[in-house]
This record gives C-alpha cells, sequence and structure tokens, in this order.
C-alpha cells in the first residue's frame, strides 16, 4: 500500500502557500510558509524536518530557495539542515549550530503527536534535530530581497529571545512565527520573557498589517490581531496565567 504523503499543501494569495506536515497531530505542527519570488523562493520555518520537506519544495519550485527560521524551536527548525540558505536571528545562532533537546524544547515533545513515525526505530523521547549553522544571521531590519517583493526582518523577542517575524508592507503580509498566533501563547519557556512579549505584541499591533500568516493554526485579519493582542496584554492567552485555560 502507498504511504499518505507528509505534507499537504494550500495555496493562498500573494503567491503564497501553507505546508504542513500531515503526520504530526494538529495541535502541534507548525506552519510551514512558501513565499514565490522572481528570482527566489522563501521559506518561512521548516517544520520538525521529519520527513524531507527540502525534497517537498523541490517538487514545487523552480527558484533557488531560502530558509528562514522565525526562532530555534524543534518544531520550526527541525528541518532547517536540509537547505543550503539557512537564515535566522544572530540571538539563536548557537542553538541552530549546537541543538540539543534542553535548548531546542523538544523535551516538551510528546511522542503521541506523531501520528506516523518516519521509520520503525525512530524515538521520540531521544530524538533532536541535526546540527543547522546559519549561513546568514539576521537582525532587526534586514531586508530579504526576492526579486520582486521584498520583506524586512522584525525582532520580536520574548517568546525566545531571537524571535522574528517578517513584514512585506507592498501586500501587508505579516508572518509572526510564535510571537503571535491565535491560541494561547508560550511564554513559560526556560529562556521566554513576558514583559518583553508585551513590547512585541505591542508593536505589532501598531502595523498596519492585512493578513497575519502565524507559527501555527489560522491565519487572520488585523482586526483579529488586535483582539488577541489585547486578550494576551490584559492576562488572558498565556501559558502563565491561571485563567488562561491551559491545565
Amino acid at each position: 500500500m502507498k504511504q499518505a504523503t507528509p505534507f499537504s499543501i494550500q495555496k493562498l494569495s500573494h503567491g503564497v502557500s501553507l505546508i504542513r506536515e500531515t503526520h504530526l497531530c494538529e495541535s502541534w505542527r507548525c506552519n510551514i510558509w512558501h513565499i514565490q519570488g522572481r528570482d527566489r523562493d522563501l521559506i518561512v520555518d521548516t517544520g520538525m524536518g521529519l520527513w524531507s520537506i527540502a525534497e517537498h519544495i523541490a517538487a514545487i519550485r523552480e527558484r533557488p530557495v531560502l530558509a528562514f527560521c522565525t526562532h530555534s524551536h524543534h518544531d520550526h527548525a527541525g528541518g532547517l539542515f536540509q537547505f543550503d540558505n539557512r537564515l535566522g536571528h544572530s540571538a539563536e545562532a548557537e542553538i541552530f549550530e549546537h541543538p540539543t533537546r534542553a535548548n531546542t524544547v523538544a523535551e516538551l515533545l510528546d511522542p503521541s503527536v506523531i501520528k506516523t513515525p518516519p521509520n520503525p526505530r525512530f524515538d521520540a523521547s531521544m530524538w533532536c534535530y541535526p546540527p543547522a549553522p546559519l549561513t546568514l544571521e539576521v537582525s532587526e531590519g534586514d531586508l530579504i530581497d526576492l526579486g520582486d517583493r521584498v520583506y524586512q526582518t522584525l525582532h520580536l523577542p520574548g517568546h525566545s529571545p531571537g524571535s522574528v517575524g517578517l513584514w512585506e508592507a507592498n501586500s501587508g503580509l505579516l508572518f509572526t512565527g510564535d510571537a503571535l498566533y491565535d491560541g494561547v501563547l508560550y511564554d513559560h519557556l526556560y529562556h521566554s520573557v513576558p514583559e518583553i512579549l508585551c513590547e512585541s505584541l505591542q508593536r505589532l499591533r501598531e502595523i498596519p498589517v492585512s493578513t497575519v500568516h502565524a507559527g501555527h493554526y489560522q491565519s487572520f485579519d488585523r482586526a483579529r490581531m488586535h483582539i488577541v493582542v489585547d486578550e494576551y496584554l490584559s492576562g488572558q492567552r498565556s501559558m502563565q496565567c491561571p485563567g488562561s485555560g491551559i491545565t
């Protein structure tokens, strides 16, 4: 019997596609974004990398690919090693180059979220993604030029020290990773700082976005962004808040 593909792809507007790892539970998998450019394509986050996302991208692209990771956590950066051009923030360069189960928070991984293991010998309790040294360290304000479209790097610390997003002024598209998504925000990890996350969210609130493409769950518009941000700032949507509904 032919095994189901480990990826699904959904084409959206503005040359953006959403790729998902179908062998992971929806509650855990991150959103992998494929952005088409004239001269090169951009991948925003790479998933866990248990299956060959690079080969999957090769089947749908026609240009060189830049892989941009919003941060170094295992569910977003696991596939980064599969790409030749690897971009991430300098504050987490050491983690990308020397990943461990602790510094990539892979110790939080529940084996049950992997519905179909990549091979019979796979052991989620021992897994850590391979080293993926950055080939380009990005910082606040850096521009990523795809030929016919330009993205600006936004440093959005709080979830992690090197969390970064991408903003395209012409289209109003904002890619936020785990700094902002429509759910309870992870602000309880070993290098999370809720007070700094609040500053990052207040900054995002002022950007005239049309669509937020987040690190998890569904995309949303500016009105919904304001609701999510305001609820977090008021004490909701926090993993550290007893009223968040998290157990």
